[in-house]
């Protein structure tokens, strides 16, 4: 009897530590291609964006919440390298930019939704064309 019991302490304990050590991570779902999710929560988070990295890999996806729909703008402010910027409101594409490329002078390139949005996700360049993302069309967000 001690020794089931060592057992499933030992199993318990193991997967506790395994989903500690590695977390589910929230992923996001487009016309079934699938994205792991980086949520920008704080404002430093928001303002810094994909411009902390130097590259992202194709599956991946910054994802910005808002507390309510409005015009929010973005720029490339200190980017490495270009994107596709999409606007989302309750779940749905409502404005894209792809190929947004690196600009040098950031200010005079402001990228402002057609429509007030409550989020916003940033992927790989030229995502948005190559899998035919179009306004519209429904974001599915989860932890997996």
């Amino acid at each position: 009897m001690k020794i089931i019991f060592l057992i499933v302490l030992i199993l318990s304990f193991g997967s506790v530590l395994f989903f500690y050590v590695f977390p589910k991570k929230p992923h996001a779902e487009i016309d079934g291609h699938v994205f792991v999710v980086e949520i920008a929560t704080t404002p430093q988070e928001q303002q810094t964006g994909l411009a902390k990295y130097t590259k992202i890999q194709q599956n991946f996806t910054m994802y910005f919440p808002f507390s309510h729909p409005d015009y929010y703008t973005f720029w490339m402010k200190d980017m490495h390298f270009p994107i596709d910027i999409l606007f989302l409101r309750n779940n749905t594409i409502v404005t894209i930019f792809s190929n947004v490329p690196v600009k040098s002078n950031y200010q005079d390139y402001l990228y402002k939704p057609t429509q007030p949005s409550d989020a916003v996700m940033e992927i790989s360049e030229g995502l948005s064309n190559r899998y035919g993302f179009k306004d519209g069309d429904k974001v599915t967000l989860d932890d997996r």
